[in-house]
């Protein structure tokens, strides 16, 4: 993918949307693209987390680890990110990330992950909906599971 249509993707990006056409292009040119091939992990949980991800292409699992074994608990495709948390919080990742197809992804450094907050508040106040959005729905699916 060219640095032009990832651009465009990053514009598409909530988190993102509301930043000039330069610093995307920045953002698009400092960060890793990666392909990741059907059934490979972008990362595990309990690993320290290093960058977020953004998706280009494709869709991602989100697993996390049970007594029974991993549960699928979203799925993410073009535009999401994923792997914001732990480097935030500085916590290791709170879940497995798997391509459920081959998938294109945008790998921003936690450097340049935290550089962007404190120069657009703006995308930190959209990472806190989006978190928010995520704790609300784990809530549900928490009271669902307890009720069964």
């Amino acid at each position: 993918m060219s640095l032009n249509k990832e651009v465009e993707v990053l514009r598409d990006v909530p988190l993102f949307s509301k930043i000039d056409h330069t610093k995307l292009k920045l953002l698009a040119f400092t960060s890793e693209n990666l392909i990741h091939q059907d059934g490979q992990f972008l990362f595990r949980e309990g690993e320290t987390g290093d960058a977020a991800y953004i998706v280009l292409k494709g869709k991602v699992a989100v697993f996390i680890r049970t007594e029974k074994g991993p549960v699928e608990v979203a799925q993410l495709k073009r535009g999401d990110v994923v792997g914001e948390i732990s480097i935030l919080c500085d916590v290791p990742r709170t879940a497995s990330v798997k391509a459920v197809e081959s998938v294109q992804t945008l790998k921003v450094t936690k450097d340049t992950f935290i550089h962007l907050l404190t120069e657009f508040p703006e995308i930190a106040i959209e990472i806190m909906r989006v978190l928010a959005s995520r704790l609300n729905k784990t809530n549900i699916q928490l009271r669902e599971a307890l009720t069964d």
